[in-house]
């Protein structure tokens, strides 16, 4: 009779062991920002007392959720500029991925301008049109065809999963990903996002929708 298969302890521990610890109050902050954009989403689905009970409790200016003391934005305000490492950094890598993919593009578009890079193999709608054909004004053409600008714009975001799949998912040959999160530090430099889903928070117009849901119905089944 086989023995028994025995897993060593020190084994399993290091196997189930997470080298990553993440930061708890990252994961807090997290959690709450998809919670305020929950209630943004689906607060017409509550009476507008429910909604501004909830919108209280994270809104509050005394102890909400997501207000953030107008000190504490100033001083990571001022942590972030007065490091002139962090903005150096930051310069060097959207300078490594803007330059290659603008001279790129360049390139593209002052030999290839105007021709047909490839064919999709099904039929398309005049909706696709203005995505797969950039560069070329001609009605006549058919949808399913492709044009080079819009060949290299398709490979550029679409090749995503394939290079990920082929080389891991941390390959340094994934610059879509490091475009976006360029775009994300840029355009919320200084900004927490408590603050933002605040605001965002703030702006909503509730609007109940469950009277309006059974004419919807008898809309729809007509």
């Amino acid at each position: 009779m086989a023995n028994d298969l025995v897993l060593d302890t020190a084994i399993r521990d290091w196997l189930l062991r997470s080298t990553n610890t993440p930061d708890l109050k990252a994961v807090k902050e997290g959690q709450l920002v998809v919670r305020a954009r929950y209630l943004k989403a689906a607060g017409n689905f509550i009476p507008a007392r429910a909604f501004k009970s909830r919108r209280s409790y994270y809104n509050n200016e005394e102890n909400g959720l997501l207000h953030v003391p107008k000190s504490q934005v100033q001083n990571m305000q001022a942590q972030m500029f007065s490091d002139p490492n962090m903005a150096m950094d930051m310069m060097k890598k959207n300078l490594s991925i803007i330059i290659p993919q603008t001279l790129t593009f360049a390139w593209v578009n002052f030999f290839f301008s105007g021709f047909v890079a490839a064919k999709i193999p099904f039929p398309l709608t005049q909706r696709f049109r203005p995505m797969l054909q950039n560069g070329i004004d001609l009605s006549s053409v058919d949808v399913s065809y492709v044009s080079s600008r819009s060949w290299y714009f398709l490979n550029l975001f679409g090749l995503r999963g394939f290079f990920s799949l082929i080389l891991g998912e941390e390959n340094a040959t994934d610059d879509t990903q490091k475009m976006m999160e360029m775009g994300g530090q840029m355009g919320g430099f200084g900004v927490d996002p408590l603050t933002a889903e605040k605001d965002g928070l703030e702006l909503i117009q509730h609007e109940w929708a469950l009277p309006k849901l059974e004419q919807q119905a008898e809309s729809v089944l007509r």
